[in-house]
This record gives C-alpha cells, structure tokens and sequence, in this order.
C-alpha cells in the first residue's frame, strides 16, 4: 500500500495526474475532432438533399412546360438523392460516417423519408405518363402541383434535418471547449498543489539540513538533543531523523556511562589518598605492637574496599569502551 507522505509517492500522484489530464485532453479532442470532420461530412450531405430536391423539380417543371422528356438530370439526382438518404440513416462504413445518433434526428429523418416517398412516388408516375404513347395532360398538370407542394414541405423538413445535425455538432464543439476549460482549470490546481508540496518538502528537508548543521558544528557532545520533526513529514525524512536519533541516544548513552565511571575513580582516588594519609598516620603514631596489629588491621580493610572501588571503576570504564566500540561502528556504517 502507497504511503502518501512519502516524497516519492508525491511525485508521482503529481506526474500521473499530469499525465493522465493531458493523455485525456489530447485524446478527447482528437476523437471530438474526427467526429466534427464526419459530421461536417454528414451536413453537407444533409444540405445537398435541399438542392437535389430542387433539382428534381426543376427538371419535372422544365419537362411539362417544354414538352422535353429528357429525365437523365432527373435520374441522376434522384438516385444521388437516395443514396444521400440511406447515408444519413444507416451511415457509410467507407467514409467513416455512423447512423443517426439522437433520437431527434432519427425521428426527423424517419420523416423526411416518408415525405421522399410520397415525393418520389408522383416523379415516377410522371416519368411513366410521359413514356406513355396517350399523354394524360390533366393528371400530369396534377401530379406538377403535387410536386410542387410536396417539393415545398420535403424542403422545409430537410432544413430543419439539416439544422438539427448542425445543432449536434455544435454541440460537440461546445463539450470540446468546456472539457478543455475544465482541464486547464485542473492542470491550474494541480499546478498550485505541486508547488504547496514541493514548499513543504522543502522546508522539512531545510529544518533537517539546519539541524545537521547545527549538530556537526556543536563541540559539546555532553547532552545532544535529538530532532524534532512536523507530524505531516515526509516519511524519507522521518526515517533518517530516526536514523540520527538513535545514533544521537548511543552518544548520549556513552556518554552517561563515561561520567559515572569518571565519578566511580573520582572515589577510587579519594579513598586511596584516605589509605595514604592513614598510613603516615600509623607509622607516627605506632609505639607499641599491640597497637600497629591494630591499625595494620584498619589499613587492611580499608584496602579492601578501596579494591572494590576500583573493580567496579574497571567494570565501568571496560562498558563504556563498549558503547563506543558501537558508537564506530555506527558512524562507518553511516558514511557507507
């Protein structure tokens, strides 16, 4: 499991972060590209229906009114007009153009493809009368004014098709630039983050770093005061502070150990300089036998115990030789 204090598991919260916006923007808006481009394609296929249903009319009209029954315009447009048609409902896999996607459009498209067909219908049945050998001029007159209002409302609804592909990829260029607004307002906080981050390492790092100054310029090594971090350092630094802490407690420790068997010979020293000043004492004073049995029998316990002091001074001084022998050893070990 990640622990966050660490300094490295900050950096890289921080670069997955920045990756991971940026990987994000980049590809959100190379795909919500693409798609504007197919749907620029899909619109303008949408828009030429509107002059291939003119065109349409405008051939049927020029025919009646010429007497000219030449439909090859009108062939070609209508078969242009469904194709066009069949693209928008069910897409094209080779131009990379997808089915209707809102159920508006779909509905509206449905629509239109039910007025084309109406539309359609009274082309060919005009095309039929006309091949015909009998002309019937009454119901052709109808079937012109037929195309002529249903020209009228397959235009209008083509329109309204027509904007309302606009309005969908309108919209995606909105989601592109609101989804880009709010990346750059994340790319901003996390930007602010980082730096409140790198301030906070670097002023534990700096209150570490004053403090190792302040311990390898101090010559008074009787009482070290080990270091005292903020809670919320970075666990890195936390473990070297625990590091030196220990070292520091070893030192003191010797320390501790160096004055009471300094104080233990200070002792040693008082009672052999007693043991002299007794003898002087002893050899002034003897007069008779009796007398120096009796004080070489003082002289010998006092000697005694002044052994004892010494032997505890030598257990202590051999302990202290110990706590240094590890305090070495612990300072090769930190400069390797």
């Amino acid at each position: 499991m990640l622990k966050f204090n660490k300094i490295s598991t900050k950096i890289k919260v921080i670069g997955a972060l920045l990756i991971l916006l940026v990987v994000g923007v980049i590809g959100t808006t190379i795909y919500l590209t693409q798609q504007n481009i197919k749907d620029a394609l899909v619109i303008n296929i949408a828009g030429k229906q509107r002059m291939l249903s003119q065109e349409i009319s405008k051939s049927i009209f020029y025919a009646q009114y010429s007497g000219i029954y030449d439909f090859s315009e009108t062939d070609k447009a209508t078969q242009e007009f469904i194709y066009g048609l069949n693209t928008l409902k069910n897409g094209d896999k080779a131009k990379g153009i997808s089915a209707v996607s809102t159920g508006e459009i779909s509905a509206q498209l449905e629509y239109v493809e039910k007025l084309w067909n109406s539309f359609y219908a009274d082309i060919k049945e005009y095309k039929e009368l006309a091949a015909s050998g009998t002309k019937k001029e009454q119901r052709m007159r109808e079937i012109i004014e037929s195309v002529h209002i249903n020209n009228t409302v397959l235009l209008e609804n083509v329109d309204k098709l027509v904007t309302l592909y606009t309005d969908h990829s309108e919209g995606k260029i909105h989601f592109i630039r609101t989804f880009q607004y709010i990346a750059g307002v994340l790319l901003f906080l996390i930007f602010i983050y980082s730096i409140i981050q790198l301030k906070a390492i670097e002023s534990h790092a700096d209150a570490f770093m004053q403090y190792s100054k302040m311990l390898a310029d101090n010559e008074d090594i009787s009482n070290l005061t080990p270091i005292e971090l903020q809670a919320e350092s970075e666990s890195e630094i936390v473990e070297v502070s625990d590091t030196i802490n220990c070292f520091i407690n070893k030192i003191n420790s010797a320390v501790e150990y160096s004055n009471e068997a300094l104080l233990q010979s200070q002792k040693a020293s008082s009672k052999l300089e007693e043991l002299t000043d007794e003898f002087d004492s002893i050899l002034g004073e003897l007069k008779d036998k009796s007398m120096a049995c009796k004080h070489l029998d003082n002289s010998e316990d006092m000697v005694i115990a002044s052994t004892e002091e010494l032997m505890n001074s030598t257990k202590k001084l051999t302990n202290l030789k110990k706590e240094l022998d590890e305090l070495l050893k612990s300072c090769q070990l930190l400069k390797s």
